[in-house]
Formats: C-alpha cells, structure tokens, sequence
C-alpha cells in the first residue's frame, strides 16, 4: 500500500501546495482542519486546480491547541508534514501569547507522532529564526547560523517561530527520541494561491499595490511552489533526517526593485504604487519608540546573503521559480482576489 502522509492546517497556503504535490506522486493524504466545514473547499480548491487522485485524500478534526483528535489522526501514517501554526497571521497582529502556543503546539505534534511510530516530522519553520542576527555583509548565511532569542527588532511572529524550532530540536535531543526530524526554513513565501488563504508575507506586496510610504527593506522571497518542493523531498531523502534546509530563491529583492519590477511587467498597476520610499535615517530615527519601525530597521541592517545549497545538494532540489516569478505570481494573486 502507497504510503500516507498527514499535512497539518490542511486549508493553508502552503499545506495546499504540499497536498497537491503529494498526490501527484500517488501518497494517500490525510490533512487536518480545524472543521470539517471547510473540507469541501478545500476539495473544490484542488479540482479546480486539477489535482489529481483526489479520492486518495481525507480530513480529520485537529487544533494545534488541544489533544482531542491528534491520536487518530497520526494512526497509520509514516510521515507528517506540520504546516500549520497555532494562529493565522495574516488574520491580523499577533500577541506575546502566540510564542508560547507556537511551542506547546509543536510539542503536541511530536509526542502525538512518537505515540504513533511515526517514522518523520518534516516542520514548515522560518528564515527569521536563522538569519536575524546576521549583521556581516560578507557572511553567507547557512543552517548552522541561528537568530539570537533576545535580537531587539524581531518581531512576535518571528520570535515564535524561532522559540518553537529551538523547542523542537530541545525536546528530541533531550529524551533521546527516534522520531527522525527536519525542518524547512522558507523566506518571505509568496508565489501563487490555490485557495483564498495566503501568508502574512503577502503583506509586503500589497502595501506596495495600496501605495503606502515605506522603507526600502530587502527580502529573501520563496516561491511556495519550491518550498513545497523541498518539503516533500525533505520527506523522501534518506539523507535529510535531522537537517534544516534552507528555502529561498536565489538572491535577495528590495522594495524599490519590487517597484521597478511592477511597472516594468504590470505597467496598468504603475500609477498604484509609491512615489517614494522613506528615507532609513527617518526610520533609523524613529525606530526606538514605534515597535513596527523597530522591526523595520533591523530588516534594514540584516545581511541578505542567504544560501539554498543544501537542499540543492542533500535534496537534489532545483527551483523552479525566482524571485521576480514569486514576486509577480503574488502581484497577480492580489489583483484577482
């Protein structure tokens, strides 16, 4: 029998890139919602998007902030692809609470896979737990590297994900665990959307279409077509077990080329976006009494000199987008929605 995988947050942006990629490799796919409500949706979603073999798909009630369902939904899988986090960011701002759920809804994934005997966790972790402390223009930035828990400017979402990486790797080394472990740690995610779902990282686009001031901060984008790539190879490859694998395209993009980008591709948005960019001394300026700014600024001083070769070596994963594609891909998400 094809093996099944779960995907956690089965409605997600990503999740449903990784399902799509799963079935199209013949896995049976059993993807957690929060409510079988949203399960024919889902399933309208992928048909729409010619998903195959559909019927190799179910959905099982699971929340990441309770026990209930989590048993039954790892029995009989080999693998689990945890996608989903405890709160939607794009729903709107996060508190200092959603550090801790981030860590104890991490927790209850892992302990539910090892009550199970699943044999691999794959975990959708982020950039910002590798690369916000990195200040050195000349360093290239790996998976060894790590963001520093206390760095000012890191932002509650990115502080949760970091803290819930370091709890993850903590808690499999401590008890000696079997449960063979990866994360996959995605820029800024942008690309196409399946489904009406999209990641915070969308923001970044649609300041620009909304023409709001801002600063020009720089990015390390991901196409969610490559990050799901690279979850499902890190899934697959013998080699990736307890590797993180870092998920960017080649090269960074500021907003000022995301701007020239825009007018050059999509020229009937050009009048849509902003004239000017704010001047970093403002925001160097100001960035002690406006969280928001803080946040900025530290994007502003980062490195951005980011590198993908592990997953192209362990993983044998090529891209198949760059960063203008993601950034367009997302343009175009934006418009039709």
């Amino acid at each position: 029998m094809t093996e099944q995988i779960l995907v956690t947050g089965g409605d997600g942006f990503l999740a449903l890139h990784i399902i799509q990629k799963l079935l199209q490799q013949n896995f049976w796919v059993r993807a957690t919602l929060r409510s079988l409500d949203k399960a024919d949706s889902v399933r309208a979603t992928l048909a729409a998007a010619q998903v195959p073999h559909l019927e190799r798909l179910h959905f099982v009630v699971a929340d990441l902030m309770q026990d209930a369902g989590w048993s039954a939904a790892m029995q009989g899988v080999t693998g689990v692809m945890s996608v989903a986090a405890p709160v939607f960011v794009n729903a709107g701002p996060v508190s200092a609470a959603v550090v801790h759920s981030a860590e104890q809804g991490t927790l209850r994934i892992l302990k539910a896979a090892e009550a199970a005997n699943v044999k691999r966790v794959v975990m959708t972790a982020n950039l910002g737990a590798v690369a916000f402390s990195s200040f050195d223009a000349h360093h290239v930035i790996t998976e060894a590297d790590w963001t520093n828990e206390k760095q000012p400017g890191l932002s509650v979402y990115e502080q949760s994900k970091l803290r819930a990486e370091i709890h993850a790797w903590d808690y499999l080394t401590q008890t000696d665990s079997s449960l063979e472990f990866v994360t996959v740690n995605a820029g800024a995610m942008l690309g196409p959307a399946l489904g009406q779902r999209v990641t915070n990282s969308f923001g970044i686009v649609q300041r620009l279409l909304d023409g709001k001031a801002s600063p020009d901060l720089t990015f390390n984008v991901a196409d969610v077509r490559d990050v799901a790539d690279i979850h499902v190879r890190a899934m697959l490859t013998p080699a990736a077990k307890g590797q993180r694998f870092l998920a960017v395209e080649d090269g960074a993009i500021s907003m000022r080329d995301m701007i020239e980008l825009i007018k050059t591709q999509r020229p009937a948005l050009a009048t849509k976006l902003p004239k000017h960019l704010l001047p970093q001394g403002l925001i160097h300026l100001l960035a002690p009494i406006n969280t928001t700014l803080k946040e900025a600024d530290l994007v502003l001083r980062l490195n951005h000199r980011v590198s993908n070769q592990r997953a192209r070596t362990v993983l044998g994963w090529r891209p198949v987008s760059d960063k203008e594609t993601a950034v367009l891909a997302a343009v175009d998400c934006l418009q039709w929605s």
